[in-house]
């Protein structure tokens, strides 16, 4: 699986979850309009560090807050690439 999957199918996970309904997501797609609110990507971002053994924020590097879909996936696959 990809971490672009995980990502994705991840959110769908904490959507169905947290009672949430998802917009179609694509890259552009901004997290705060994607139909999960701030405790439900705090939870996807706990999700995430636990299924791809990677923490992109506890880097200690100055990392830019993700803002759409595909700054999570790429910050990610970053994340992922330094590991």
């Amino acid at each position: 699986m990809t971490i672009r999957s995980t990502v994705l199918d991840q959110m769908a996970v904490v959507a169905k979850q947290q009672n949430k309904v998802l917009v179609p997501l694509a890259d552009g797609v901004l997290l705060l309009e994607s139909g999960l609110d701030s405790l439900c990507l705090a939870i996807l971002v706990a999700t995430l560090d636990d299924e791809l053994g990677v923490d992109p924020f506890g880097s200690g590097d100055d990392v830019a807050i993700p803002v759409t879909v595909g700054d999570l996936v790429h910050l990610y696959e970053a994340a992922a690439v330094h590991s």
